[in-house]
């Protein structure tokens, strides 16, 4: 039975297979059975289609509007009701038995202020120790004090030199070709100075961080030697007048550590590079004077001079601390020069003191002052 099925289905398979029938057209009857399409439709039949196409595309996009609502609408922070503290019957009990402390009142109404706190004890206090037990002073403030004391005290105070009278003394030396160096220490010389008389290395390190930049990297015992002789020595020193902790209040200190007679020093205020601009004398200094400029910033400050009309001869840079000192001296003997401008940091005092001792030179420490016609913070006429 089995096997005559089997000659069934491959005498099926090998007779050939019929064609459908083909119409008189020249189509099969199958596809008969469907509309025909034409070939190029119509436009109507364009238009029609375009719309049919329309309506899905919508549903589809109001189905998008539909779904991306509700997610948002899932997505909305809903608010969470404060959960209780944990342990909260030992932490109530705790506050109630420990509370905050109140802060502490300064001055008798009640308000923390550190500044009056910081005028009483540097100031108040001393004037109220001063005064006896059984007087007062009616309508006396602390400045009127210090005014009267200053008044009194004057008669030992030390003059400095004014800003024309430094102006008259460069001019004189570059007229007459004989040396004159003006140096200038602030709180980074006098930092420096103070390393291992009065303050240790740490201390040095921690409190002047900049040092390195302005060209002494503490311990530098050499650097803080020459600087002492270079003070000692310069025909004027400009000084602070700033009484903050690493200014005048450091001066006196450490010229007395270094031997160094403050009565016999000629001085002026460090910033007289600043006071003769301000007083209108640092451009007849300059003007018609060879310049030599000194410092990481002098050539830049030499096209700005040129280009105002003064007289460059010559720029030695860069100037990298201390150790680069014999360099710059080596260049500044060949220079041809009337006025050297010096703003190399630290080292500047050095090498402009060192210019006049051993050059027979006039030298000024320009400091800052060299970034600031740079910077076009100062501008100088011609």
């Amino acid at each position: 039975m089995k096997q005559s099925k089997e000659k069934e289905r491959g005498e099926a398979m090998r007779q050939p297979r019929m064609k459908p029938a083909v119409a008189s057209s020249g189509r099969s009857v199958r596809s008969l059975r469907r509309p025909l399409r034409a070939v190029v439709p119509t436009e109507g039949a364009r238009r029609k289609r375009k719309a049919a196409a329309v309506v899905p595309a919508k549903r589809r996009r109001k189905a998008r509007r539909r779904s991306s609502k509700g997610t948002q609408a899932g997505l909305r922070l809903q608010p969470v009701p404060a959960a209780e503290p944990m342990f909260a019957d030992a932490v109530k009990p705790l506050a109630a038995t420990q509370p905050a402390p109140a802060p502490r009142p300064i001055g008798e109404n009640g308000v923390e202020d550190p500044f009056e706190d910081a005028v009483y004890a540097a100031g108040e206090q001393w004037l109220e120790k001063a005064i006896p037990a059984n007087a007062l002073l009616p309508d006396i403030e602390l400045r009127d004090v210090i005014a009267a004391g200053v008044e009194k005290l004057l008669p030992t105070a030390i003059p400095l030199l004014d800003t024309e009278a430094v102006y008259h003394e460069l001019e004189t030396a570059i007229r007459d070709s004989v040396p004159c160096s003006v140096i200038r220490i602030g709180d980074g010389e006098l930092m420096a100075l103070a390393q291992d008389v009065i303050y240790p290395t740490g201390t040095i390190m921690q409190e002047a961080p900049y040092l390195p930049y302005a060209g002494v990297t503490p311990p530098d015992l050499a650097a803080r030697d020459l600087l002492a002789r270079a003070v000692s020595s310069a025909h004027i020193v400009g000084v602070p007048l700033s009484r903050r902790k690493y200014f005048q209040p450091l001066l006196f200190p450490v010229l007395r550590e270094h031997g160094i007679p403050v009565r016999q020093l000629r001085m002026t205020s460090s910033t007289i590079n600043y006071s003769l601009f301000q007083a209108g004398l640092l451009q007849p200094l300059i003007r018609g004077k060879r310049l030599l400029l000194i410092g990481n910033t002098c050539p830049s400050l030499a096209n700005v001079l040129n280009g105002a009309g003064y007289t460059v001869s010559g720029v030695i840079a860069p100037v990298r601390g201390f150790a680069d000192i014999e360099r710059v001296m080596a260049e500044a003997q060949a220079a041809q020069f009337d006025l050297a401008l010096v703003a190399a940091g630290i080292p500047a005092t050095v090498i402009a003191w060192r210019i006049a001792e051993e050059l027979g030179k006039v030298a000024l420490d320009f400091g800052h002052m060299a970034d600031a016609i740079v910077k076009g913070q100062i501008q100088l006429s011609p």
